[in-house]
């Protein structure tokens, strides 16, 4: 189901390719401050309407990071792990083509659950513009050297959630060293997250995945861990810790908590056990807001998603615009302190939980855009009569 209101979404793209059996979605959800910016997820079980959520979050999101994008997102309905990499790439290449009537002029493509560099080399390829995605391979440049590709690999979104978390500490009192932390999803951005948090003295005392969780409260080796996952497909046979089930990750006794994996694993079911002091939205719509309040109430401390994991996003702006590795790890460490400090100061100026400040300052920028834009379309639909 997919609602509309004031904001969007402006449109709606079903396609479907008859020849590789592609179906896929594009919510273009509000273009007010330029191309609708989002990843391409491909799940069995991805749908109009969890894409037309995630494009929202999108328009909020590159608002509050004050870039010139604004929100959509995609969808292929596809079980990845029954496609070869050729039929993967086929269903990657369809759709991109289906979608050259509207990308790059409305849409801007990049990768997200199931989906990476490789992904977005065959789309940019089949769509036929470089400016059609980001996070492409670094090797794919408009001329050798010059506006290349930075992929997502890099690990933006994890070192994003990894600054948001360390404003989020000191705003609560807590110091890096020695803070537990437990995070759920331990793909890139829980790997980069992890990588940037240990560097700080932070414990990570558990890590899950579809499998389970493992739990070590005095700290997982998380070098030994990548090893084990690398080796034996999943971080639940690491040694030494408590196998626990991949739920339980949500109700442990940590500092801070991070959801970076899939939308809604916080919810009516769990949120009351909730025991973590600050929850970190790494992934995409983990809660709905009503979970969210919830956890307001009980004094836990909640940075949104499109605050914390905005990274993926702002470096996907550096690579349109040309920036090197370097430059879009400046513009992230940046963009996500400041905003994240600027919305938990207003959330507590305001006596308001985080999202509901973030939001405020995401809707004014938009509703401005869009008041601006509809003013110079009248003025331009007049100036044509005149003529």
């Amino acid at each position: 189901m997919v609602t509309f209101d004031e904001w969007g979404p402006e449109k709606i793209v079903d396609v479907y390719d008859p020849f590789t059996k592609m179906h896929g979605f594009l919510v273009i959800d509000n273009t007010a401050l330029g191309p609708g910016k989002g990843g391409i997820r491909m799940t069995p079980t991805v749908s109009a309407g969890e894409v037309a959520r995630l494009a929202r979050a999108m328009t909020w999101k590159c608002s509050l990071a004050d870039l010139p994008f604004g929100g959509a997102k995609s969808g292929i309905v596809a079980d990845v792990k029954a496609l070869s990499t050729e039929q993967k790439h086929a269903v990657i290449a369809a759709f991109a083509r289906a979608l050259k009537p509207v990308s790059p002029s409305l849409y801007v493509a990049a990768p997200d659950m199931n989906t990476g560099e490789e992904e977005m080399a065959v789309y940019a390829d089949a769509n036929g513009s470089l400016k059609s995605c980001t996070g492409k391979p670094s090797t794919m440049c408009v001329r050798p050297g010059v506006e290349c590709g930075i992929p997502h690999e890099f690990g933006s979104t994890g070192f994003g959630v990894y600054h948001a978390t360390l404003v989020a500490a000191a705003f609560v009192g807590l110091k890096p060293r020695g803070m537990s932390v437990a995070i759920e999803g331990f793909g890139n951005v829980g790997s980069f997250a992890t990588k940037y948090l240990i560097e700080s003295g932070a414990k990570i005392v558990a890590v899950s995945d579809s499998r389970g969780t493992i739990y070590n409260e005095k700290g997982l080796d998380v070098k030994k861990l990548a090893d084990v996952k690398k080796k034996s497909g999943s971080e639940v046979n690491y040694t030494p810790g408590r196998k626990l089930s991949n739920e339980a990750i949500f109700e442990l006794p940590v500092d801070v908590l991070i959801p970076s994996a899939i939308p809604d694993v916080i919810n009516a079911k769990n949120v009351n056990n909730v025991r973590a002091r600050i929850v970190i939205e790494a992934a995409n719509i983990p809660m709905t807001v009503d979970t969210e309040r919830i956890l307001h109430e009980r004094k836990i401390l909640v940075v949104p998603d499109f605050v914390a994991n905005a990274g993926g996003v702002i470096s996907s702006y550096a690579e349109f615009i040309g920036k090197n590795p370097d430059d879009m790890f400046r513009l992230v460490e940046d963009k996500i302190r400041k905003n994240t400090k600027l919305v938990l100061d207003a959330a507590k100026r305001d006596k308001v939980m985080p999202r509901i400040a973030a939001q405020g300052l995401a809707e004014k920028r938009v509703r401005e855009a869009m008041l601006s834009r509809d003013k110079n379309t009248t003025k331009s639909w007049k100036n044509h009569y005149q003529e």
